[in-house]
């Protein structure tokens, strides 16, 4: 039971989102857990994003000046009212207890700086697996470190700093590191709580370009850990 209701902001970027993105935000509005507000940040779309989402009375639209996912993220953050934050990607969907049991958790743990949960890829009907998608990830239920499962204390994002812009597929994994290495305190919810769609225009079907930057992060973060180490001795 939530004693004290927290503000959630909910950032969804999206560009050229038009199919998918009313049912996206059909499981926020579907949400047991009602403390939230809804930021949709498109990314300069030329199809009907910008009407879809403001067709919607509790979507905050708004048209981002710059360029890719990051720096949208960013965006919603810096405009975002909530002490939590949770993303949604615009072609994925959230549980209905999706909110309620991570803030319940946070409100009744306030040293806990982080929760993510469990989540389940659903293959488009009628699509092909996109390449270098592993076949056997589909209807298993997956720890999941990646912002669709995430709900974070907006001092945190302030305090470890937000999306890397120089990246263009992997800023998440970027961030899931940083906070690893800097050993913050966090919680996985034991629940599937976001089914993941998976079709050939995820961006990161993108395999070659996601490998490069995976490569990146993870040089990054064995630095990052060596300073650490070398810092304790």
């Amino acid at each position: 039971m939530i004693e004290n209701s927290l503000l959630v902001s909910v950032i969804i970027a999206v560009k050229n989102g038009e199919r998918r993105l009313g049912e996206a935000i059909e499981s926020i509005l579907s949400q047991t857990y009602k403390e939230y507000e809804i930021l949709v940040v498109d990314g300069q779309s030329t199809d009907n994003t910008e009407k879809i989402a403001k067709s919607y009375d509790r979507v905050r639209y708004i048209r981002q000046t710059g360029k890719g996912l990051a720096d949208a993220w960013n965006l919603g953050i810096e405009a975002a009212k909530g002490e939590l934050i949770a993303f949604l990607d615009s072609d994925d969907l959230w549980t209905p207890n999706k909110l309620s049991l991570q803030v319940d958790y946070l409100v009744n743990h306030p040293l806990i700086q982080y929760a993510i949960g469990k989540f389940r890829f659903i293959l488009e009907p009628g699509c092909p697996i996109p390449i270098g998608f592993k076949k056997e990830l589909l209807d298993k239920d997956i720890v999941g470190p990646i912002p669709g499962t995430l709900i974070v204390r907006k001092s945190l994002l302030n305090s470890i700093g937000k999306f890397n812009t120089d990246l263009v597929i992997a800023s998440d994994v970027d961030w899931f590191a940083r906070v690893k290495d800097e050993n913050i305190p966090m919680i996985v919810i034991p629940e599937v709580l976001l089914y993941k769609r998976v079709h050939t225009e995820n961006l990161s079907s993108n395999a070659e370009k996601n490998n490069q930057e995976l490569l990146q992060l993870l040089k990054q973060s064995i630095n990052r850990q060596r300073r650490s180490q070398i810092s304790e001795n």
